[in-house]
């Protein structure tokens, strides 16, 4: 496998499945903040005391349909270093009409055509109306609030997904989500 550089720099490859498009199903997913630092909160005699990050965090989870109509959040918790959800993304036909987000960036490098430039950044930029899309946008504007703020705060590069295939599946996720603070002094670090 080569190694993928973009402006002469190396990219991070992805961890999606390459045979999945990202564009409808149910997903469970964590998000870490950098280094597994405690910038959502704390637990406390078996409740999560949120930090003001954190509140806002939950408040995004809360709102997500606000932003995102394609996507539903139904199940999630704030932990103290990382969040994990259910995300659904809803199939939507018009997303295969639409422009994906690569093709809305400004140039930046003039060696490189505009032509060329659009179909490399479509080739690894996330889709409209996908999972990375809610993702980034979330993380994103969880960043842009700290930083108002003058928090000291960041994410962890990836995020981690899992693609739910039944309805077995979804109930020991869900029950792994609901008892997470109960194990949080057993898997602290995860």
């Amino acid at each position: 496998m080569s190694e993928e550089k973009f402006q002469d720099k190396y990219r991070i490859p992805s961890a999606r499945a390459r045979w999945h498009s990202y564009d409808g199903g149910a997903y469970f997913i964590t998000i870490c903040t950098k280094d597994m630092e405690h910038y959502l909160g704390e637990i406390v005699d078996y409740k999560m005391i949120l930090s003001d990050i954190g509140k806002y965090a939950n408040a995004q989870f809360e709102n997500i349909t606000e932003h995102y109509q394609y996507a539903e959040i139904p199940l999630w918790i704030v932990m103290p270093n990382h969040i994990h959800a259910i995300v659904i993304i809803r199939n939507n036909d018009d997303a295969a009409h639409s422009r994906d987000v690569a093709r809305n960036c400004r140039d930046v490098a003039r060696n490189i055509s505009t032509t060329t430039k659009n179909e490399h950044m479509s080739s690894i930029s996330p889709k409209r109306n996908t999972l990375s899309v809610v993702v980034r946008g979330v993380k994103s504007s969880i960043t842009k609030f700290a930083k108002e703020q003058s928090f000291s705060f960041a994410w962890q590069p990836l995020y981690f997904d899992h693609i739910i295939r039944d309805s077995n599946e979804m109930n020991l996720i869900a029950e792994y989500i609901e008892n997470n603070i109960a194990q949080w002094d057993i898997d602290k670090n995860e």
